[in-house]
């Protein structure tokens, strides 16, 4: 039952129940015309996008794939990861059907009615591999995230093709299946720009040993700039491979203090951002950096990120090969699930996740 126009959600738990526990999501809340954003969604001042933080012409680089091998190519891109820690690739080899088909798959499972993809939800979903949720970790978190998603967590074709929502299965396989050619060109360049010629299955498996999917959807907000779609944060992966839509709100902290640089949809693009994994494995030399996601007034907006991470079991610290090259780590090895575990059990706070694996 949706609450009246009058009094909308004043109190917290007809908030949590319309939301959360009846799987409207904010997609619900949005669809019900409110005027004013609800309480429990209006962040405080100091984690609002201020405007005059934006750098005008900024930009990220944008590079061109299509001779990744080239060694002008190669250096780019490990300047990226390490200056910027984002960058966007175009003339990639990711077909652009694939990748039209997966945002079209995301508007699908979001239309679906709140029953059907309540079914994903924590309390009700078959699989701890399979999460359609709300903001980031609601439990944790003093302000509410305008954001909805379903995670989707590869454990095998067999898994997925029974477990995940088939009104999006295939298109998010075929997304991740056709992706992983990239993964392995930019982590080869990346190794190579360490001095780790050499990627063997175990150095494989450290990097790319576990890969999730998200779905995200953000529908448009009343008061867009009291909120956030999602907070600052960086990503706890190895890599980060972000499918955007045309509509634009995703901002990467600069170089300069406060200054946010906004990444602009490009047809055909990914957006490719180092996580905490690498940025602890390359003991700091590419940068895992912040970035947030501005609601929208007037329009909803997709996303679709691969995370791609280390398994859950591993231990992850800077490179033995660094170490051979006489550099003195500032990392120490920390149980990548300890780490993920760390970063889900509070609320987003930029980069402070990655404190937990310093010396």
């Amino acid at each position: 039952m949706a609450p009246t126009l009058a009094d909308p959600f004043n109190d917290s738990s007809a908030l949590i129940d319309f939301v959360i526990n009846q799987g409207n999501g904010v997609k619900g809340l949005s669809e019900l015309g409110l005027k004013a954003l609800p309480k429990q969604y209006i962040q405080p001042l100091e984690e609002r996008m201020c405007m005059t933080n934006i750098v005008p012409q900024g930009s990220i680089p944008i590079i061109d794939m299509s001779n990744w091998e080239d060694p002008k190519v190669a250096k780019s891109i490990c300047d990226a990861a390490s200056e910027w820690g984002f960058f966007q690739i175009v003339n990639h080899d990711v077909p652009i059907e694939v990748l039209e088909n997966v945002k079209d798959a995301t508007y699908n499972f979001f239309k679906m009615p709140a029953e059907v993809k309540n079914k994903y939800s924590k309390e009700h979903s078959s699989s701890n591999n399979v999460r359609f949720g709300t903001s980031f970790t609601p439990q944790a978190e003093k302000a509410l995230e305008w954001k909805d998603y379903l995670s989707l967590f590869y454990v095998s074709e067999e898994e997925a093709s029974a477990l995940w929502p088939s009104i999006c299965s295939e298109q998010v396989l075929d997304y991740m299946k056709k992706s992983e050619v990239v993964i392995k060109q930019l982590l080869q360049v990346l190794m190579k720009g360490l001095i780790v010629n050499e990627i063997n299955e175990a150095k494989e498996s450290l990097l790319v040993g576990s890969m999730r999917t998200n779905l995200n959807y953000y529908p448009k907000c009343p008061n867009p700039e009291l909120t956030v779609g999602v907070g600052r944060h960086s990503d706890v992966s190895t890599l980060t491979i972000l499918l955007q839509d045309k509509i634009g709100g995703l901002f990467v902290r600069g170089n300069e203090g406060d200054d946010w640089i906004h990444v602009p949809p490009i047809k055909g693009s990914l957006v490719i951002n180092v996580g905490d994994a690498l940025q602890i494995m390359s003991n700091g030399r590419y940068r895992s950096v912040e970035h947030r996601v501005v609601a929208n007034g007037s329009k909803n907006r997709i996303s679709v990120p691969i995370f791609v991470n280390p398994r859950p079991a591993d231990m992850i610290g800077p490179l033995p090969e660094l170490a051979t090259n006489g550099e003195k780590p500032i990392y120490k090895q920390v149980l990548y699930s300890d780490y993920v575990k760390h970063f889900f059990h509070k609320a987003h706070d930029g980069k402070k996740t990655v404190e937990f694996a310093e010396l």
